[in-house]
């Protein structure tokens, strides 16, 4: 979505039944389409990516060489920092101001390493909070996407007194964004991102990890395309017959946040030994079934020739790069402008 609005994104056609024969008649302009406050795109979908993950190359290069591979712009840089980092860095502002392409920023954010989430809720990190938040208020204005520890399911460990339950996460993120709030970060769209895999959610805890609907603007899920997924239908509701109460994460997200919109935060597809053509088969099948879910208002691809369970590239081979070109140019990515500085 970053150039231009489109027709397809219209309202209904006017009418000339009335209009005098011989008279010309002037089409209604097609409104173009907007986001809002959150950045909730009024038409189609956010289009972008993390890209070059795992290849030690600067964040800039990155995604500008991801952009010329792929033939298309990004709406959206999705980067990663952990810890005592401040964000976004310079380069990161950079893309994000470009007046030729200007880009949003999806940060995704895990405050520490050595603290547990319980202790994060308690406050052991408030000087680190504080340092961000002075920093984001001098630094950069413009609104953009942040989400906190992501994928959290792994990480909980359910006994007692161990600072990771599910709960202990839910308030730490509540903690976190309040407490940059009280600091004067106004401009953070908060996104909570889940794994998106049937084995958690079958978890009796995982409900709890939820931080609160005050604190969370949007919802994301990072699934991947393993051996058990055949299209994007799949990778979105992923279902397993060992948990059969589980319906599969976008149709439980329907559910559980019917107001909210839905980030595909990470998604990649791995390469098949057998199947040589499986990547362009699936990005094709992206193409053809992401209109099926409207509440789906940001796609972004994971971009790694090393990724942890194989290799996401979208152009490891001829046809899957020419089928990824085609789906990052489709008019329901290329609908909204990014706003600009």
């Amino acid at each position: 979505m970053a150039v231009a609005a489109l027709a397809a994104c219209s309202g209904a056609e006017g009418s000339n039944a009335r209009t005098p024969v011989g008279t010309a008649v002037k089409e209604p302009a097609a409104p173009a389409c907007t986001a809002t406050a959150r950045l909730i795109p009024s038409c189609g979908a956010w289009w972008g990516l993390a890209p070059e993950v795992f290849t030690g190359t600067p964040v800039e290069q990155a995604l500008r060489g991801a952009e010329a591979r792929m033939d298309a712009n990004a709406d959206v840089l999705h980067v990663y920092h952990r810890g005592s980092e401040l964000f976004p860095t310079d380069a990161e502002v950079r893309l994000a101001r470009d007046p030729a392409r200007p880009r949003l920023l999806m940060i995704n954010w895990k405050p520490s390493f050595d603290h547990t989430w319980a202790e994060i809720a308690d406050g052991a990190l408030d000087a680190r909070i504080d340092r961000l938040a002075g920093y984001l208020r001098r630094t950069f204005p413009e609104r953009f996407f942040l989400t906190l520890h992501h994928e959290p399911e792994n990480d909980v460990d359910a006994s007692s007194g161990s600072g990771m339950r599910a709960t202990d996460y839910a308030e730490m993120f509540r903690h976190v964004v309040l407490r940059l709030r009280e600091q004067g970060v106004k401009n953070a769209v908060t996104v909570m991102t889940y794994m998106g895999a049937p084995n958690w959610a079958a978890e009796s805890w995982f409900e709890d990890l939820y931080p609160g609907d005050d604190v969370v603007d949007w919802v994301a899920m990072d699934p991947y395309a393993d051996d058990r997924v055949q299209d994007f239908d799949g990778l979105v509701n992923k279902t397993r017959k060992e948990y059969p109460q589980w319906p599969g994460f976008y149709r439980w997200m329907q559910l559980r946040f019917p107001g909210k919109p839905v980030m595909v935060a990470e998604w990649g597809v791995f390469e098949r030994s057998r199947d040589p053509s499986f990547k362009r088969t699936f990005f094709e099948s992206v193409r053809r079934q992401i209109r099926r879910y409207p509440q789906i208002k940001a796609l972004l691809y994971f971009d790694s020739p090393q990724a942890p369970r194989g290799d996401t590239s979208f152009d490891s081979n001829e046809e899957a790069d020419r089928a990824f070109t085609r789906l990052a140019r489709d008019p329901y990515f290329r609908s909204t402008r990014v706003p600009r500085p």
